[in-house]
């Protein structure tokens, strides 16, 4: 790495910064999206402890009124 010029010292540390935010902020979406892709438990209708859909008499599930209440 010594070898390596400071331009391209510079890209790969731009390189390296990007994967790791992008790893830091994606993982748990990514684990929770792959859950509820399989495995769904047919009886439940639900996967990795997640109902599908609002509970009863509740308003439905958006994403407007989760970010914006």
């Amino acid at each position: 790495m010594a070898d390596m010029s400071p331009e391209a010292k510079k890209r790969l540390s731009s390189v390296l910064k990007l994967v790791r935010v992008t790893f830091q902020y994606g993982f748990i979406p990514t684990v929770l999206y792959m859950g509820n892709l399989g495995f769904r438990n047919k009886k439940t209708k639900s996967s990795i402890g997640f109902k599908r859909g609002a509970d009863e008499g509740m308003p439905p599930l958006e994403l407007a009124s989760i970010l914006w209440g």
